[in-house]
């Protein structure tokens, strides 16, 4: 313990401002190198990987369309061949039951030696009868003998698509292909079959690769694994482990490849593209060496970097603070002249300083007077507030004043619109929801307000089933629907005009639904209209004496309060004609405690008529 605290005593005198900044600087300085370089490498090294990717991906899709442009030659000779008028007279009598001569069959040699010439690769043609027999070459042979059953079958299921049986059993240094020739003048009957025995070096497809540096092997391989054409691996080999390897680096005569397979569903062959592990790497080795010698170099800069700023940031500083020591042994603050430096921050901080030592009296008072003028400022927004309470008590007082007077009509009205005021103002954290009644009386009340303004041109209805009384919903939610109706459907006629309020049980739901008579609306209002409301727009026509809340808001509260993860609510449906007026409905759930609820008779019926 004594130990480390001589330690400690030792190390203070290097414990300075300038030398936590320089190693905070270093630090963070190699920090940011380390991860610098780490995000290169990441990103250059995929990169590199993603350029050989590409390169071996266009690699094999040539070498893939080389494959099936030779496969593609030699099914159009055997084609030709298969199509010509005298072999299919000839195989038309063989299947009739006449045996070909010996001059029949050798007239075939003509036939085969001139579409032989247009494709090289090709080096035998042979005819087969229908029933197996041989009939070019003019030799001895059957054909379950030349090739398996199973390629025999599969010509037949072909109907006369070439069929690739692989490598000739008699002659390793070859490749054959079958097909079976349909008799035209026979509904396509079969008639024989014809056996095309290919060079294996047709298939050779790594001379495009043969002068480059990647060292790249392209290998051509049956079902059966054995290796095709002349690649860089002797004949014989055995590719069954590369075509059964799911990994993407396989290992093969002793060195380690990037596999990329390519399949012909044409021969049901498959190609095997082999690119060095070390051309697609050998980039990212020489980026780790670049970036180590340019971390070292980076690394010293950094450090004598780091050094230099650290005594640039602490040498104002200690100016200051010996400038506060001196200050400090007077009896008075006094205040700090300016610093020989020019940076904005020490300026800055020195004339702090010097305001807090001359200002210290003066803001004491600024703060006393901040809180009184505070106090006051509250007192007056509290004296400033109206009690909802003095609205109500006011409106009270109008009242009975009128019915002293004998204007009970006028009383009515006001007593409608204490209530009305009330309804609105109440606390919407305690009642958020109301009743369908309670909801009617209070577009009941805005009804007879409007009818004082509008005399005999408003004529309106409220009414609303027993059972639908009492079941909850969002306050606030019919009335604008109402107010719209008495703007633009009421105001804007020339005449008398009806609204009329229904809520309804339909379907198990309660639906409501404000109707009038107005001018109404043609199809392209109507739709922009929907369109509008759906959106969410501000464009919606709403009463400008409402209360605020128009069509967008009733449809938005409707889909905030009833939609819900599996359940979409349409909310709002309108219908309009021109001259017949328009209807706004919704439809909200009628919850089960309220099915067995009836509301009090008062509340039951309403059904008025002005």
């Amino acid at each position: 313990m004594e130990k480390t605290k001589r330690i400690m005593r030792r190390l203070e005198p290097v414990n300075t401002l300038r030398n936590q900044i320089f190693v905070a600087f270093f630090l963070a300085m190699l920090i940011i190198l380390g991860i610098a370089g780490s995000f290169i490498y990441g990103k250059v090294s995929t990169l590199l990987k993603n350029n050989a990717e590409k390169h071996i991906k266009q690699t094999a899709v040539q070498a893939s369309g080389r494959l099936d442009a030779l496969m593609t030659q030699i099914d159009s000779l055997t084609a030709q061949v298969a199509g010509s008028s005298y072999v299919q007279q000839l195989l038309t009598e063989e299947s009739d039951g006449q045996k070909a001569t010996f001059n029949e069959r050798q007239a075939l040699l003509q036939i085969a030696g001139s579409y032989q010439a247009y494709t090289p690769g090709v080096e035998s043609l042979e005819l087969y009868s229908g029933s197996g027999k041989l009939l070019f070459p003019i030799r001895e042979g059957q054909l379950d003998l030349r090739v398996e059953g199973r390629y025999i079958e599969e010509a037949d299921n072909q109907k006369g698509r070439l069929v690739w049986v692989g490598i000739d059993p008699a002659n390793h240094n070859s490749v054959l292909a079958i097909r079976r020739v349909n008799l035209f003048d026979r509904w396509f009957s079969p008639g024989g079959y014809l056996i095309a025995r290919i060079q294996r070096g047709y298939f050779q497809l790594n001379e495009q690769t043969a002068e480059d540096d990647s060292g790249e092997s392209i290998l051509l391989a049956n079902d059966r694994g054995e290796l095709l054409g002349i690649g860089d691996a002797a004949s014989g080999t055995d590719l069954t482990p590369l075509l059964n390897s799911r990994s993407q680096t396989v290992s093969y005569q002793g060195e380690d490849y990037v596999l990329v397979k390519q399949y012909s569903e044409a021969a049901n062959w498959t190609l095997l593209i082999l690119t060095p592990v070390q051309y697609v790497t050998k980039g990212i080795s020489v980026l780790r060496t670049a970036l180590f010698a340019a971390g070292g170099l980076g690394a010293l800069g950094f450090l004598v970097l780091s050094f230099f700023l650290s005594t640039m940031l602490t040498r104002p500083i200690i100016h200051l603070i010996r400038a506060m020591r001196k200050s400090r042994l007077g009896s008075v603050l006094m205040p700090n002249p300016e610093p020989a430096s020019t940076t904005m921050e020490l300026k800055e901080l020195n004339h702090s300083y010097n305001e807090m030592v001359h200002h210290i009296n003066r803001l004491i008072r600024v703060v006393y007077e901040k809180e009184t003028l505070q106090s006051r400022t509250e007192l007056k927004a509290l004296q400033a507030q109206i009690n909802p309470h003095f609205l109500f008590n006011t409106l009270e007082a109008f009242n009975w004043s009128l019915i002293e007077k004998g204007e009970e009509e006028l009383a009515g009205l006001v007593v409608a619109m204490s209530r009305l005021f009330r309804y609105i103002i109440s606390n919407p954290d305690k009642d958020e929801w109301v009743t369908v009644a309670d909801e009617f009386d209070q577009v009941e009340r805005y009804l007879k307000i409007m009818s004082m303004r509008l005399g005999d041109r408003l004529e309106w209805s409220v009414r609303l089933e027993p059972d639908t009384a009492r079941v909850p919903i969002p306050k606030l939610l019919v009335q604008p629907i109402v107010e719209n109706a008495v703007k633009y459907g009421v105001e804007s006629k020339i005449g008398k005009g009806r609204i009329e309020v229904l809520a309804s049980l339909e379907d198990g739901k309660v639906r409501i639904e404000v109707a009038d008579d107005g001018r109404g609306m043609n199809v392209q209002d109507l739709s922009a209209l929907q369109e509008e409301i759906q959106a969410g727009t501000s464009r919606v026509s709403v009463s400008n004496n409402s209360t605020g809340v128009g069509l967008v808001n009733v449809q938005r509260r409707l889909k905030l309060y009833y939609s819900s993860n599996d359940h979409t609510y349409e909310g709002l449906q309108i219908r309009s004609s021109v001259a017949e007026g328009t209807t706004v409905s919704f439809s909200i759930p009628l919850y089960p405690e309220t099915m067995n609820t009836r509301e009090e008779d008062s509340h039951a019926s309403h059904d008025s008529n002005r």
